[in-house]
């Protein structure tokens, strides 16, 4: 943990709560915004002498009140408003030479900030760290959850269903998954078919994750923007027990705070987004607090 020092980072940082819960099953999810900044975000990222400008958070339904819809696709259509809503707040956050940093919900929100990113930029580049794909289609996915189809979405294959008129879809032109153990065949067949890689956690174990940061950035490096999707599920669940879809074997402690350090380091990040914190299943809000500190590490904590 880095818990001093100052940041890399020179640009203010737009924080955007996106508490969704409707594209996955367990609810608790929705308060995922609540308990990150309960960790006290904000006050972190200022001690790093960063500026934070807190812009609120989307209003979204709950299950309860919502058509379900098709049962391929659940609730896409409410998930997809959420998203636009979001993909208009990053879109200004751009403008103003902020850093969006989006607060989930689950990881359909990601949609809406990628949305954002290349609504003000252009098609761009996507770091996904996560313990799946989030590459399944309606017509692939063994749930019919959405949160396992911002991925595909977001590179334009999911369907037209996933098309927007507020953001341009495909939203990302190259993606390098990270720490990935999870995996249904329809992604399997998909990675094989597009030029994403995807680094599992048996690569990061043969290799080590400086390695596989490195490779993962130069791949990514030179698109019209680098998104960092950080999944608290990638973390093994004895450092994150707070998600909904936990695997065993995940990220380390370390491993999750070199990866994002390695991140800050190369200057690459435009934006990010951290999801899945579910504080019904956390411990004393643990995962909400290791959340905080991610952040931080991808924004540049530093010791020294």
């Amino acid at each position: 943990m880095n818990a001093q020092g100052t940041s890399r980072v020179s640009r203010p940082v737009a924080v955007i709560g996106a508490g969704l819960d409707l594209g996955q099953g367990r609810r608790g999810v929705d308060m995922g915004p609540s308990a990150i900044r309960y960790a006290e975000l904000n006050a972190r990222l200022r001690e790093l002498g960063l500026e934070v400008d807190d812009w609120g958070d989307v209003g979204s339904p709950v299950p309860e009140t919502t058509d379900e819809g098709s049962p391929n696709a659940r609730y896409l259509a409410p998930i997809k408003a959420a998203c636009e809503q979001v993909a208009a707040l990053v879109s200004d956050a751009v403008a103003k030479n902020h850093i969006p940093l989006t607060l989930g919900g689950d990881h359909s929100i990601a949609m809406g900030t990628l949305g954002g990113m290349a609504k003000a930029r252009g098609p761009g580049a996507a770091l996904w760290i996560d313990a799946h794909g989030d590459l399944n289609r309606p017509s692939t996915s063994p749930t019919g959850n959405v949160h396992g189809m911002p991925l595909a979405a977001a590179l334009g294959v999911a369907g037209p269903e996933f098309s927007s008129d507020a953001y341009p879809v495909p939203s990302v032109t190259r993606v390098a998954l990270l720490g990935i153990r999870s995996l249904d065949p329809g992604e399997r067949e998909l990675i094989r078919e597009l030029d994403v890689r995807a680094f599992t956690m048996s690569e990061i174990d043969k290799l080590g994750v400086e390695r596989v940061l490195r490779e993962a950035l130069s791949y990514l490096a030179g698109e019209a923007f680098l998104h960092v999707s950080l999944d608290l599920d990638a973390v093994d669940p004895m450092f994150a027990p707070g998600v909904g879809t936990p695997v065993r074997g995940g990220l380390s402690y370390r491993e999750a705070h070199l990866a994002l350090e390695l991140v800050a380091e190369s200057g690459l990040l435009d934006s990010l987004d951290v999801v899945e914190v579910n504080p019904i299943l956390d411990r004393e809000n643990e995962t909400g607090k290791l959340a905080v500190e991610l952040v931080a590490s991808a924004l540049g904590a530093r010791i020294l």
